[in-house]
């Protein structure tokens, strides 16, 4: 029996650890937004393009960037082109937090910062915590996100 029990409980880790491997960390959060920006720098709408049709070098794990205006609009999404164009900025989470919004004006005073929120997981489908990583470039916010599991 105890032999069964350290089996099943060996095959219970890898699991785990197998599945973590298919989440993004906050070091490639940072990274895919800090690649986004010098694109965008370089071709925004070639950048743009790239990112809305979930070209591969724009999908890693679960990560992907999204880019707002200043003024809350979503200008590219990697996961949802449907929201492109559209006003976000009273957009609310879960417990009613204006997250949008809020990485407005966290983008006007700081530049590049940690943003918490609650959003839903396209894989689980409940309601996580969520990390994004954001930065200012010129009149855009470019972000991207990692559910805290």
């Amino acid at each position: 029996m105890k032999k069964t029990s350290l089996v099943f409980a060996m095959a219970m880790a890898a699991s785990s650890y197998v599945h973590a491997e298919n989440f993004a960390s906050a070091a490639e959060a940072e990274a895919i937004v800090s690649k986004a920006v010098k694109a965008i720098k370089a071709d925004k709408i070639a950048t743009f393009k790239e990112i809305d049709g979930k070209d591969k070098k724009w999908v890693f794990k679960d990560l992907y960037p999204v880019v707002y205006g200043m003024d809350g609009k979503c200008l590219s999404h990697g996961q949802n082109p449907k929201q492109v164009g559209k006003d976000l900025i009273d957009l609310a989470d879960a417990d009613g937090k204006e997250f949008v919004k809020e990485r407005v004006q966290l983008a006007s005073s700081k530049g590049k910062f940690w943003q918490d929120y609650k959003f839903t997981d396209p894989v689980t489908k409940k309601v996580l915590p969520k990390s994004a990583y954001c930065e200012k470039t010129s009149d855009m916010i470019v972000c991207a996100g990692i559910y805290k599991r």
